[in-house]
Formats: C-alpha cells, structure tokens, sequence
C-alpha cells in the first residue's frame, strides 16, 4: 500500500522524498531501512531518498532533495540563479537557504545557509522552493563581478520580473550587503527598454548607444511585417545582431532582409560577440544623428 502513495508523492517532487514524509505516509524506520537494504530507496542526502533508478544528470531531482534535507529550505544564491535563467551553473555544492541565524554549514552536498528573512522572499518554480528572482539576485550581489551581477540583471528582466520591481525590492532593503551595488547596475539601465530585449547583446548595444550619446533605436519593431533588432525609422536603417537562439536560421534571416529592402531599408549586420568586444565596430554601423 505504502508503495503507492510514495510513488505518488515522489512523482510530484521531482522522484525526491524526505524521511519526515515517509513518515508521514505511515512507514518506519525498519520499513524505511528495509527499503533502502532491498535497493528500492536509494539515499541521496541527509534524510532525502530517491525511488529506484536515480538519474545521474537531473538537475530538478537534485534542487528538489537539496530543500528536503529540512523544513523551511530554499534553493538560493547561485543555484537558485541558474534555475531562473539568470545566471551561469555554478560548479560547487548545491546551495539552499533556510530560516534562523548563523553562518553557512556543509551537510552531505548541500550548502545551507540560515536568513530571518528569506521566508517572505520566497517563491516555487516548477514545485521548488526557492528564493525570488529579485533576491537571488540581491543574495548574489555581494559576491559576483559587476559583469556577472550586470548580465544576471538583463537576463532576469528579459525573462523573469522588470527593473521596477528589482528596483522597488532592492531600495526596501537597501542596508543589506549589496544593495548599494545592485542600485548601480539598475542604474545603467535605467530607462532603456531592456525588457523588449531578447538578448544580452541587444541590452549592451543599447547601452552603447546610449553612452555614446547616439541616436536611440526602436527595439524589436515589426518592419515591413518582420521584427527587426534594431532600427532607425527616420533614416530607413536597421542593425541586425547576428547569434543567440533568434539568429539560428539563416534561410529565415535572409527572408527577413529581403523584405526588409525591398521596403527601402538599409540593413546592417554585425556578429553579437562584436558588441561586447569591438565597441567602434558596432558604434560605425550606428548612426550618430539622425533628422528630427
């Protein structure tokens, strides 16, 4: 009987499983360590256990048994970043947040840190617990490079919340560790339109312009019915930032420029990693005024 219901309850977790809910479903501790003897519970962290087979490569499962190893965890700081999208994969112990006090303590691959706060700053993605994107980032602010901390930023509003409520969150918050670096890089992007961005690269052209004192472009505008990186109405002008997952197609990109000249426009097209490495390549593309 009890087969069942821990099947069930695993499925939903990501084929993860705390002692205190085997428990609760009405097994053991001899049930348990009869379950583990015979193979079908494999123990994957300290009172956490998978069903038979465990998956080498599962990131879920692995997140999902790393907030199991006691009540109130969180995924968080890095970990919790890679999981929103904003961040590189870490390459250390997978790190959760729980409530109290105290430093970070290791415990059989988990990394726990303690917070009187990060109750209220919490959320679930995909049935994870795990901190908000704005305080994963805030977490992370007191450790990361500014490129780092910069790119986290424009990817996390790109795909996960606006600069508005980062800004809000971090200004509530603004005698923690962090927040004062965080409001900077907010700053940088203050007014552009980084949230119609669908790259990194798009974000930092924009930045470049601005900073050059150029000419602001329309970002992901539909011409001539196909939507263009970047482009300059009143001069017939578009600058296309080739790579990332939006630039796959090469047949679809030159369908694009087609229409795009046969409409009268100019096109232009640098590569994304240009954008962040050769600054005056890019800036020559771009125009320096344009008629009002």
């Amino acid at each position: 009987m009890w087969d069942a219901r821990v099947t069930r309850l695993a499925g939903k977790q990501f084929n993860r499983i705390s002692r205190g809910q085997l428990a609760a479903l009405g097994m053991s501790e001899k049930s348990i360590a009869r379950g583990v003897e015979s193979g079908r519970l494999v123990i994957v962290g300290e009172g956490v256990f998978a069903l038979a087979p465990v998956l080498a490569y599962d990131d879920r499962g692995k997140w999902m048994g790393a907030t199991l190893t006691a009540p109130g965890s969180r995924l968080s700081l890095g970990w919790a970043g890679f999981a929103w999208g904003c961040w590189y994969r870490p390459s250390g112990l997978i790190t959760v947040t729980r409530p109290g006090s105290g430093g970070p303590r290791r415990l059989s691959g988990v990394l726990a840190y303690r917070s009187t706060t990060v109750a209220a700053e919490s959320t679930e993605l995909n049935g994870i617990p795990i901190t908000t994107v704005e305080r994963t980032l805030l977490d992370l602010s007191r450790y990361a490079s500014d490129a780092a901390l910069a790119r986290g930023v424009r990817d996390a509003v790109r795909e996960r919340t606006t600069l508005s409520a980062l800004a809000a969150f971090v200004l509530e918050r603004s005698k923690r560790r962090g927040a004062r670096r965080m409001l900077g890089v907010l700053n940088r992007y203050s007014g552009l339109p980084i949230d119609r961005a669908r790259s990194g690269s798009e974000v930092r052209a924009l930045e470049l312009l601005r900073d050059a004192k150029r000419p602001m472009p329309g970002l992901n505008v539909k011409i001539a019915g196909e939507e263009a990186d970047l482009s300059w109405p009143a001069i017939k002008l578009i600058v296309e930032i080739d790579g990332g997952p939006w630039h796959q197609d090469v047949g679809e990109d030159a369908r694009k420029q087609a229409a795009w000249r046969e409409a009268g426009w100019t096109v232009r097209r640098i590569p994304s990693d240009d954008v962040y490495d050769r600054r005056q390549q890019f800036l020559a593309l771009c125009p320096t005024n344009v008629p009002r």
